[in-house]
């Protein structure tokens, strides 16, 4: 599989370490009065799409950078690459 990296272009996969569903980066706030059930959910309750999902992929062999990869589970065609960071941000958190 082939990510098409934003700064660096196509890198094989084997560049990247997968770590899991992109919501990750939307980490429950630990001041709320639910934060203990929150933390359980964010923890331990994950989807597993079959379809098109957005994923959280490191660049361990390269720039070290963080990417949201959306990918079709079901033929791993990837439909769009971008930095965790940027979607972060959109998302009103900073990383």
């Amino acid at each position: 599989m082939i990510i098409d990296h934003p700064l660096l272009g196509p890198r094989d996969a084997s560049e990247f370490v997968y770590l899991g569903d992109a919501s990750l980066i939307d980490r429950p706030n630990p001041d709320t009065e639910d934060a203990s059930h929150a933390f359980y959910e964010y923890a331990y309750l994950r989807d597993n799409p079959a379809g098109l999902h957005r994923e959280l992929w490191f660049h361990e062999a390269g720039d070290r950078s963080w990417l949201v990869v959306t990918r079709n589970t079901e033929t791993h065609e990837i439909t769009k690459v971008e930095f965790a960071k940027d979607v972060a941000r959109l998302a009103g958190r900073s990383l």
